[in-house]
């Protein structure tokens, strides 16, 4: 999983890295300190980023209009916000402009990897500050978002009354980041079962792809 971080503090960069290392061994990171940079990353030819973690006020930042770029140019590249600032007018323009989460740098490393991980399941992250003030301030969260709050994960017990043991197999393989036909090849099946397999697994898990698939099967298998 490639994680996009584009801030101009290298401190800030470096306690993100540390934090979403977390995520599993398998993430990698690249990084820009201007928006240059964060054009560059954002249309390299070897593949977008699966998320991107942007800061608003870096070199080169005319406003927000480096966020509606980048929704513009990579609309299917989750986008969160990590920013200075805490003002919930803002907070509501980039929620409007569809970015999936808004986490302020006062927060804990913790907040920001439990954001990171609802975003990656499909949720979007909103700060209390805002959602304390959503009824009182008549504001409401665009269509596209689907808000949802952190729901409790499914365990492996759980899982076994829904799964059989075979798709509990493919999933720890898929855990560990492998391939579909490594898994085929681990498991003597084809690949075409393994397919099978992996869609009753992203049901079971509530994920959309396998990048998340990958994410929630690791917190599982490694808890």
């Amino acid at each position: 999983m490639k994680v996009l971080i584009a801030d101009d503090h290298r401190l800030i960069v470096e306690g993100v890295k540390t934090k979403l290392s977390e995520l599993g061994p398998d993430v990698e990171f690249v990084v820009a300190m201007d928006i240059g940079e964060l054009d560059a990353l954002v249309s390299q030819p070897d593949g977008a980023p699966d998320l991107a973690i942007i800061d608003i006020a870096m070199p080169g930042a005319r406003g927000h209009d480096h966020i509606s770029e980048i929704r513009r140019a990579a609309p299917n590249v989750p986008v969160i916000v990590l920013s200075g600032s805490e003002d919930t007018g803002l907070i509501r323009t980039l929620l409007d402009l569809g970015v999936q989460g808004f986490i302020p740098k006062a927060y804990s490393p913790d907040v920001m990897l439990s954001a990171v991980r609802l975003v990656l399941s499909g949720g979007v992250y909103v700060p209390p500050m805002l959602l304390a003030g959503v009824q009182a301030q008549g504001w409401t969260p665009p269509p596209s978002a689907s808000l949802r709050a952190a729901a409790p994960e499914p365990s492996l017990d759980g899982l076994r009354q829904i799964l059989t043991e075979r798709q509990i197999d493919v999933m720890r393989l898929l855990s560990q980041g492998k391939p579909n036909k490594l898994i085929a090849r681990d498991l003597g099946i084809s690949e075409g079962t393994v397919k099978i397999h992996l869609a009753a697994i992203f049901r079971a898990l509530n994920v959309r792809n396998r990048v998340e698939a990958v994410v929630a099967s690791r917190r599982l298998v490694e808890s």
